[in-house]
């Protein structure tokens, strides 16, 4: 077919041909260049006009009167979406650039540079779009804060009334910028400070803002911001994502306009307010801040130097407040169950928290049987009682969480081998510590000692032990709260799935050892203050740690094999037990670091004693021993303590403890006629070891008229007990401290003298600056604590003024006692002066107007009112200072 020809085109060419034809003039790839010139101006001023509005929102939000409207919020989260888009669409323009050419009238890739075109063009009318819809006549709307949220919480509270009002007041109060409350937990921290939110909410008070925040354990600045943030209106996604800094920064813009009030509950760490935001409340802005702890840490940490411990109900409240939660249909529904209630509530000792769970527990019980059962099982085992490891023991455990390291943890369970309710020495208490091993005693006593009343210090501040002052005495106690003891035992048994780890059952009226179902699995025995009479048998305990037998006054004898398989025995207490009559085989207890035999009547050491190459603490005190022959023999002991047992110190004795090359702290006693003063301490370092002496006379003795006393410059505690006809003390100096013109009794702190009827005056005590427990009693011929005429003939022109760390001074029955000193003291950390019968002759007490840092925390006891009203004192301004801290008591 000579007249037909045929032509080949491909489909792609087609397309390009008409999409060339299509888009060539006003097209999107013609006009792409200028489209993008054109959307990045748009989109400039649309980014501008956005910041302009952002920053408009943000100083009316500052007032924290105003929020944000939401069609704002709207815009601004639409531009920011628009904003990701755009700067995705420019990544790619360079690209779409270079596929055009021949003067841009046609693309290597026609159907791309459409489409991309196409999506830059509606891009700008969306810009367009968003700009008009820009133009706002107003950006936020007035959101009032409100005065104070009212939280939930019983309407009244019981047994806390008083503790209420302190606490509104001292908040209240212009002065006070920050209230602390701390207390153990469970005890109504929260529920006080909730009151007091609640009264904000009712009246305001003239406080325009009031803000609660729970921070609880491992809070963070972030949280807390967040809690304060939303209340004050500072929400949204662009402020959460805001760093802490920029946030404190609005809490601050906001809060130092406002007189605010700030409640942080449960706080475990200092909070940096400034870090937070919040301004430090002052005078001027008349702000506040109230948080409750259980660490009284926090409360110096925060600067409250004058924190309110918030402490358990006494009885009667406590009752009142049992007695509300049981109601009065179930104590009406039998005769005797009121007494049972009264038992029960007893068990709670005053614990809120305890007391509103046992008692609404016991709420529906009718029946005194089910009384008389919650009264067995909160005594014998308190943790099987209803609600007692769910609702009671995890909310105290954690405080115990809390605490910093395992030492310290480990240190406070072991306060649960002691009887409920017990008193609890402190030195005793770390003693035991150190021979159990949780504090090291390798650098030293006095170093270890010192980190035991470091660690004592957390634990009470931590509201975990009770400091306990024992009337007239000296001695530091504390004590720990029956229920957190409860908690303690619990945690000691693995959360009680190991109850036989730790078996205690002190004061607990048994008559003998108690069974035990695997004694290998047994780490502590606790079973002081009982009855026991006697022990046989051989338990293995192969893990058995702590043995304490201590006050079963009727035990007489121990089986000679009974300690025959307790290789990791570290500490065995039989102190005040009789133990008579025979020698207990320690041999085998090869780890033994601890033993106490204080009290007991042994008349010998215990067979195999000098074995004991482990043994670091040996207390004989109160003994029958006359003799210590072999001692030296006991290489690593630390602390010997021979106080009132019927070794004396002489020169046999003192050539045994030379031997003893450890040997850092030794109490012993000293009969008047032995005391011979330098040529028994001519050993500089044994010398310095001995640190508690008693000296008395023996009866059948000569009795002296002077004792000489050597410079004991490592002297902590000096007992003279007895000497009746002793007439002077004198200081004798050493060959390691020869001078008497400055003090030489440097460590010595309690004095304590007694009976000794020919002392004329204790001038001597000049020479111990550090002294602060002193007491003096049934003393008849004394006439002056410091004689005038004595210091001065001592002194030669020296002038040394005592007892300016005097705490605790405690006079009786001293007949002819005219004066302490002759001038008035600054006694500037003096807390008790006790003054009790027969001291008819002291008339004027060494003090005046400035005597006494802290008076406020000053106790003065006197015999009786009579004697109160003769006495002299240095001018009107004394005696209206101190008149009022007197108080009388019955002579007895």
């Amino acid at each position: 077919m000579g007249g037909c020809f045929s032509v080949s085109v491909s489909c792609d060419q087609v397309v390009n041909q008409v999409f060339q034809c299509l888009c060539l003039k006003g097209s999107y790839i013609h006009n792409l260049p200028q489209n993008l010139l054109t959307l990045q101006k748009a989109m400039g001023a649309l980014k501008a006009k956005r910041d302009d509005v952002q920053r408009k929102v943000e100083r009316e939000e500052f007032t924290g009167q105003r929020r944000r409207l939401d069609q704002v919020q709207v815009w601004l989260t639409s531009i920011l979406t628009m904003e990701n888009q755009y700067n995705e669409l420019l990544s790619t323009s360079e690209l779409e650039l270079e596929r055009l050419c021949l003067c841009r009238l046609y693309s290597k890739n026609v159907k791309k540079s459409y489409l991309y075109g196409k999506r830059v063009t509606g891009m700008l009318e969306e810009v367009k779009s968003l700009s008009s819809q820009g133009e706002f006549n107003a950006v936020t709307d007035e959101t009032p804060i409100a005065e104070g949220e009212e939280l939930p919480i019983q309407p009244t509270i019981v047994g806390q009334e008083t503790m209420l009002e302190m606490l509104w007041n001292r908040l209240m109060e212009d002065r006070v910028g920050i209230v602390g409350l701390y207390g153990m937990g469970g005890v109504g921290k929260t529920t006080l400070l909730t009151q007091i939110n609640n009264r904000f909410s009712e009246r305001g008070h003239g406080f325009e803002a009031v803000i609660w925040v729970v921070v609880s354990q491992n809070a963070t600045v972030h949280k807390i911001q967040g809690s304060i943030g939303e209340k004050l209106g500072l929400v949204g996604k662009e402020w959460d994502e805001k760093s802490e800094m920029k946030r404190a920064r609005d809490i601050h813009n906001v809060l130092r306009k406002k007189k605010f009030v700030l409640f942080l509950d449960d706080m475990w760490e200092k909070v940096n307010l400034s870090t937070i935001g919040v301004p430090y409340p002052s005078r001027v802005n008349g702000s506040k801040v109230a948080f409750t702890t259980r660490s009284r840490d926090v409360c110096g940490g925060m600067e409250v130097d004058d924190p309110i411990e918030v402490r358990c109900l006494d009885t009667d409240k406590a009752w009142d407040l049992f007695k509300k939660k049981v109601g009065e249909n179930t104590l009406g529904s039998h005769q005797d169950i009121p007494e049972l209630a009264r038992k029960v509530a007893g068990k709670c000792r005053g614990l809120p928290l305890a007391l509103n769970v046992i008692g609404g527990t016991m709420a529906s019980k009718n029946s005194v049987q089910e009384w008389r059962r919650a009264v067995d099982v909160l005594t014998s085992s308190a943790t099987e009682f209803s609600g007692m490891e769910d609702k009671i023991l995890p909310i105290l455990k954690f405080s115990y969480d809390s605490l910093d390291g395992e030492m310290t943890k480990s240190c406070f369970l072991y306060c649960s081998l002691f009887p409920e309710d017990g008193l609890i020495y402190k030195e005793e208490l770390i003693e035991y510590w150190i021979g159990e091993g949780f504090i090291d005693e390798k650098e030293g006593r006095e170093r270890a000692m010192n980190q035991g009343y470091e660690i004592l210090g957390t634990l009470v501040r931590a509201c975990l032990l009770l400091v306990e002052e024992i009337r007239y005495a000296a001695e530091e106690y504390v004590k720990m709260h029956d229920v957190v003891r409860e908690m303690a035992m619990w945690i000691a048994s693995d959360l009680g799935k190991n109850k036989e780890r730790c078996i205690v059952q002190a004061r607990a009226g048994i008559r003998e050892i108690p069974k035990v179902k695997n004694w290998k699995d047994v780490r502590r025995i606790s079973l002081m203050e009982n009855y026991i009479q006697t022990i046989s048998g051989r338990p293995e305990c192969p893990e058995l740690i702590t043995l304490n037998l201590r006050e079963n006054r009727s035990l007489e004898e121990i089986s000679d094999v009974f300690f025959q398989s307790m290789p990791k025995l570290l500490v065995l207490d039989l102190s005040d037990c009789i133990l008579s009559g025979f020698r207990m085989d320690m041999c085998n207890l090869v780890s033994l670091r601890y033993l106490n035999l204080l009290g007991t009547k042994i008349s010998e050491l215990p067979f195999g004693l000098e074995r004991l190459k482990m043994l670091t603490h040996l207390n004989l005190e109160g003994t029958s021993l006359e003799s210590l022959e072999g001692i030296s023999g006991l290489s690593s002991l630390r602390t010997l303590k021979l106080r009132g047992c019927r070794v004396r110190l002489d020169m046999s004795l003192m050539k045994e403890l030379q031997l003893l090359q450890h040997i850092e702290y030794i109490t012993v006693s000293i009969s008047s006629s032995t005391l011979v003063g330098e040529k028994l301490f001519h050993d500089p370092r044994i010398g310095r070891c001995i640190q508690h002496v008693r000296i008395e006379e023996l009866f059948g003795e000569e009795r002296v008229k002077v004792i000489v006393l050597p410079s004991l410059d490592g002297l902590c505690e000096l007992f003279i007990r007895r000497c009746e006809m002793l007439e002077e003390i004198k200081i004798e100096k050493t060959p390691w401290n020869k001078s008497l013109s400055s003090p030489c009794f440097s460590n010595l702190t309690q004095v304590d003298i007694q009976s000794c009827n020919g002392l004329k005056d204790l001038t001597w005590l000049l020479f111990a600056p550090n002294l602060a427990h002193l007491r003096v009693a049934d003393s008849v011929q004394l006439e002056e604590i410091i004689s005038k005429e004595k210091a001065e003939s001592v002194l030669e022109n020296n002038i040394i003024i005592p007892f300016q760390k005097l705490e605790f001074l405690y006079l009786t029955d001293l007949p002819e006692l005219k004066s302490i000193y002759w001038n008035a003291l600054p006694f500037q950390r003096l807390r008790k002066l006790y003054i009790r019968s027969d001291c008819p002759k002291l008339r004027k007490l060494p003090l005046n107007s400035k005597s006494v840092l802290n008076v406020e925390k000053l106790v003065i006891e006197c015999h009786d009112k009579e004697w109160l009203e003769r006495v002299e004192w240095e001018d009107d301004a004394t005696r209206l200072r101190f008149l009022p801290l007197c108080t009388t008591h019955m002579i007895f």
